[in-house]
């Protein structure tokens, strides 16, 4: 249930791009983007930051998969584009993960810092991976962290509801964009 979002607060988007779109989910992807792109015109009516986040191999996590001889990733640039049905503008701050953390070796903290951010509201694909390990990463660096249910999904159903049930309740609070937007318009 949500509660309180903090008035200085980001949504940040986790791996809505194009090569997520094409896998798998155990949700409905158009609810998913539907309810992303609610919780982004709330975010842009306060003027509060919003953040996408897209995942490419790189960084200290692809040299290791090199020199454990792993499998390369496709070259295809478009498959690392935040997909075009979410409504994004050239103010909004995008960020490029290697890892499951968006606050691993990326400039997003300090994005959020020079803003004055507190808390962030967290959506995306996949809530037991880059969900799950962006909240944990916000919760240590002392983010207030909001989790919108129904913008989020997994590959897997009980990935999915074993983030929501037990891990996200010992991070932060849980609830639907309605309940998110709801708060927000008190903001």
């Amino acid at each position: 249930m949500i509660t309180v979002i903090d008035k200085n607060t980001a949504l940040v988007l986790i791996d809505l791009q194009n090569s997520v779109m094409a896998a798998p989910i155990v949700h409905s992807m158009d609810d998913i983007l539907s309810n992303t792109n609610k919780l982004i015109s709330i975010f842009r009516e306060k003027n509060l930051p919003i953040v996408f986040v897209n995942v490419k191999p790189g960084g200290s996590w692809l040299n290791a998969r090199k020199e454990a001889k792993m499998p390369a990733y496709p070259d295809d640039e478009n498959l690392y584009k935040i997909t075009g049905k979410l409504h994004t503008e050239s103010s909004d701050i995008f960020v490029t993960k290697h890892t499951w953390n968006a606050f691993f070796e990326t400039e997003l903290n300090d994005e959020l810092k020079r803003r004055n951010i507190t808390g962030i509201v967290l959506a995306g694909v996949a809530t037991s991976i880059g969900v799950e390990g962006t909240a944990r990463a916000a919760s240590e660096l002392g983010y207030n962290v909001s989790f919108a249910s129904d913008a989020m999904s997994d590959r897997n159903m009980e990935a999915h509801k074993h983030s929501l049930q037990y891990i996200f309740p010992r991070i932060g609070e849980t609830g639907s964009t309605n309940d998110i937007i709801k708060v927000m318009k008190q903001l």
